[in-house]
């Protein structure tokens, strides 16, 4: 099989974890900038990884890289790489892209340019004066970052974190793929039950009883790359028979979500059935300022209400505030929270013993981590960028 650059996508702050989901699939790391992390691989991986990893938006094939300060530059250099090779005569050839921190800014002017080097190398391949479009879909992207173009193709369509389980979800949901990367960070395993007590439409406790009975996140949806004609039918129904034989049964309770708002448990009730993992997950109306450590152990992981999801600041501050009070209770539990509010250490009444930078969908957040008991903890917030 041939060998391909490919190019995973995720969530800025994520890309460490993206990494070490490729190099547990066996693929070898080739570079990493922000939000994207290059890789290579067959066809077979290419179905491997867009079935199997829980942080990644999308995987691209890379044509090429190449210097591009004038538009005559980005020209030439997209009509030098071999289209041909997967575009067929009739296939369609759509593009989009971002520009970032270059001199071909204008993002509209990219796109035409791009367009038309990738119809006259096709055309003259193909000796042919008119390209229809009317076949397969092969979504071309650009990134310009630093005047550095890259041209690739995107395998996945649909973005990776539409697992297909919540075609519905509350309020400021939160992503998907943000919710599998709060899990891992929890360090998710056997005998820990995972509770989310404010878990709207239930991603995060739905997230983690996939992650404990190891069911691949894209099992149940396509991808665009599926179509392409250069890709073999059967490397997809291996991918997907790998990735079954590796799952595993749990009767037995993985997760609690539970929310205040008993209309949002019904979707949280519902996702969870199409993702089948229902029977792992124990749903319940409770208020997260008065919720009990039950006897056992585990970690409380959880995306509160802030303010783009209440009726105000203020009322966001005080559940801040009260949850600090009230989750104090849970030690020696570890506590994961993640909020767009820079003044969470203060309002919870705790320094968190670490803090990450992540981002949910373009809003800024911190994944605030509390795993050592109170009384061991100092009074300085530890920070990961």
């Amino acid at each position: 099989m041939a060998e391909y650059e490919l190019v995973a996508t995720c969530l800025f702050g994520l890309e460490g974890l993206l990494g070490g989901e490729i190099d547990a699939l066996g693929l070898k790391r080739t570079g990493t900038i922000d939000g994207r992390v290059a890789f290579s691989g067959s066809e077979t991986d290419i179905a491997r990884v867009n079935i199997n990893l829980r942080t990644a938006e999308r995987v691209f094939i890379r044509l090429g890289e190449f210097k591009a300060e004038t538009f005559d530059e980005l020209f030439e250099g997209v009509k030098a790489l071999p289209w041909e090779f997967f575009i067929g005569k009739k296939d369609a050839f759509p593009v989009k892209g971002h520009s970032i921190k270059s001199r071909l800014a204008s993002i509209p002017d990219c796109q035409s340019i791009v367009k038309k080097a990738v119809a006259d190398r096709l055309a003259s391949k193909y000796g042919v004066s008119w390209l229809e479009e009317t076949g397969t879909k092969y979504q071309i992207e650009f990134f310009i970052f630093k005047d550095m173009a890259s041209l690739m193709i995107d395998t996945s369509g649909i973005a990776l974190h539409k697992r297909g389980y919540r075609p519905q979800a509350g309020v400021a949901p939160l992503r998907e793929t943000l919710a599998a990367a709060m899990v891992m960070i929890s360090r998710p395993r056997e005998g820990v039950l995972i509770w989310d007590p404010f878990c709207g439409s239930g991603t995060i406790a739905i997230e983690a009883a996939l992650q404990l009975r190891r069911i691949a996140p894209g099992i149940e949806r396509r991808f665009a790359g599926e179509e392409f004609a250069f890709i073999p039918k059967e490397v997809w129904v291996r991918a997907r028979e790998e990735a079954q034989s590796l799952e595993q049964s749990v009767p037995n309770c993985l997760a609690w979500a539970s929310d205040a708002d008993p209309e949002v448990l019904k979707l949280a009730e519902a996702n969870a059935r199409r993702a089948g993992v229902l029977e792992n997950i124990r749903i319940f109306q409770a208020d997260a300022r008065t919720i009990k450590k039950p006897d056992c152990r585990g970690s409380i992981v959880c995306n509160p209400p802030y303010g783009e999801r209440m009726s105000d600041i203020t009322e966001a501050e005080r559940l801040y505030r009260d949850i600090g009070k009230n989750f104090a209770g849970f030690s020696p539990w570890h506590i994961y929270i993640l909020s767009a509010s820079e003044n969470f250490e203060r309002l919870y009444g705790r320094c968190a013993d670490k803090v990450r930078k992540l981002y949910n969908g373009m809003i800024p957040c911190r994944l605030y981590q509390y795993f050592r008991s109170k009384d061991r903890q100092d009074n300085i917030p530890k920070s990961e960028s």
